[in-house]
């Protein structure tokens, strides 16, 4: 079985940042970090 992965704080914040600027979309952001749409959203 493998582990969750665990992310930094830092990068957290830098796809939250981005998120809120607007730019793309949250599909864009997650092919963009490779990271589960519902995490941008909760961060």
């Amino acid at each position: 079985m493998s582990k969750r992965k665990q992310h930094a704080p830092e990068f957290k914040a830098k796809v939250a940042l981005e998120a809120l600027k607007c730019e793309e979309t949250a599909a864009e952001l997650v092919g963009r970090f490779r990271v589960q749409p519902t995490m941008i959203h909760q961060w």
